[in-house]
């Protein structure tokens, strides 16, 4: 198989995973799927850098093995206006935490442990397609905020995890309830796409120091919060060969009115959310390079910080409750495709390198002290090896600075170091 075929079948097997109803011409009437990653690394680190020391991690040497997720996927075409797409996702190997909150005892939550991991429904939704200009969709959906919710199929990104500066402070994959309309602009169909939802918000309960607003992803019980929903936009531009650019706006107005026990911020006006984003990517027959930014906002994150929480809920407590009024990350990657630079007698195999920053508390509000240890810097470097156009044998190396945002600047805090190694693939198995 020549370059050309090979980048193609790349793109055709897994560039629609994700937007079933906008590529209607790859299948009849359906079509099933899958995704998955297996991971190992080994660490010179401990578990946690918020151990109380002044130097965060200690230095300790331990592996661990995982399979991050496996995902079946499948759609199916009613007729040329409706379609229904869903994706189950086994997340860290199968089903983990029950948690129920139970209302004729006082709202006492109730938790049982089983396994790690979950079974979680990624998406399930049913579109109705007017044109290629316009579609509607309702159901369970991924919201486009940044570049790897939108793009999060694992051979589509370097590394054997997805870039961590996307993924620490907003949910990820981030699946929500809702409803959306989307579809391309201009008469060619080809240079802007929009996406607009309107989907269950965070709850405020889950806002925390270390990951602040992700953890406020609902799904916990039967039903979700739609008190105050979740405003959604995104718009790419793909006019330049090899080039596709993007934003995002994600805004709920107040997460305190998801909350469990919404009476426990009635002394709070609420607390808003906004988190914007930009990505880009550029991919010709020689490099693929990839670049974004995220930054959010919340109000009232003093009083926020201040609420406490029942200690049998599953939400953050004490120090881990201290939510940032801002947060940050940004990080740009590079690959160089040895088939395209040295011919098709090479394998098609990436060096890439990587360079992220993130920093869930960058800013306190009021009298709030951030913590430093939250702040990271981390270079990854490695390769991707396709040995198939879907599946790929991933190997990295990894550092991460703590307390600094200064790229070779000095940091008082232990450095964690890891490298890992995995395997990914991602297709459609069956079509019709």
């Amino acid at each position: 198989m020549n370059y050309k075929c090979l980048m193609l079948a790349i793109l055709m097997s897994v560039g629609c995973m994700s937007t079933s109803a906008q590529d209607g011409s790859d299948y009849e009437k359906f079509r099933i799927g899958s995704y998955g990653e297996m991971v190992a690394a080994m660490k010179g680190y401990g578990t946690s850098r918020f151990n109380g020391t002044s130097t965060g991690s200690p230095y300790e040497r331990r592996a661990t093995i995982a399979i991050p997720r496996f995902v079946i996927a499948g759609d199916y075409k009613f007729n040329k206006h409706w379609q229904m797409g869903a994706e189950i996702e086994f997340e860290a190997g199968g089903v983990g935490v029950e948690t129920e909150m139970e209302a004729s005892e006082n709202g006492e939550y109730e938790t049982e442990m089983e396994k790690g991991g979950e079974v979680a429904l990624e998406q399930f939704h049913v579109t109705y397609t007017l044109n290629r200009h316009f579609h509607v969709r309702a159901g369970h959906m991924v919201l486009p905020v940044g570049l790897i919710n939108a793009h999060h199929e694992p051979i589509l990104f370097f590394g054997t995890t997805r870039p961590e500066a996307e993924t620490t402070f907003i949910p990820s994959t981030w699946h929500e309830t809702g409803v959306s309309i989307f579809g391309k602009l201009g008469k060619d169909y080809s240079r802007v796409s929009y996406e607009a939802f309107v989907t269950a918000g965070l709850n405020a309960d889950g806002f925390g120091r270390d990951h602040w607003v992700a953890d406020g992803k609902q799904g916990l019980f039967e039903t979700d919060n739609f008190t105050s929903p979740a405003y959604t936009v995104r718009l790419d531009y793909e006019g330049v060969p090899g080039l596709r650019m993007g934003a995002s706006l994600y805004y709920c107005n107040d997460a305190t009115a998801n909350a469990d026990k919404r009476y426990k911020y009635s002394s709070m006006d609420g607390v808003s959310v906004t988190i914007v984003s930009a990505d880009a990517q550029y991919r010709d027959r020689y490099v693929t390079a990839r670049a974004n930014v995220l930054w959010g906002q919340i109000s009232n994150a003093q009083k926020l910080s201040g609420v406490s929480l029942s200690n049998l809920s599953p939400y953050h407590h004490g120090a881990m409750r201290r939510t940032a009024k801002n947060a940050l990350s940004y990080g740009a990657e590079v690959g160089l495709n040895l088939n395209g630079i040295f011919g098709r007698n090479c394998p098609v195999i990436y060096p890439f390198g990587r360079y992220e920053y993130v920093n869930p508390q960058q800013a306190g509000e009021g009298t709030q002290t951030v913590d430093a240890r939250c702040q990271v810097s981390k270079w990854t470097g490695g390769l991707n090896w396709f040995a198939l156009p879907n599946l790929v044998v991933k190997a990295d190396w990894s550092t991460r600075k703590i307390g600094t945002a200064a790229v070779f600047g000095h940091s008082r805090y232990h450095r964690e170091n890891e490298f890992s190694i995995g395997v990914a693939y991602s297709a459609w198995f069956w079509k019709k």
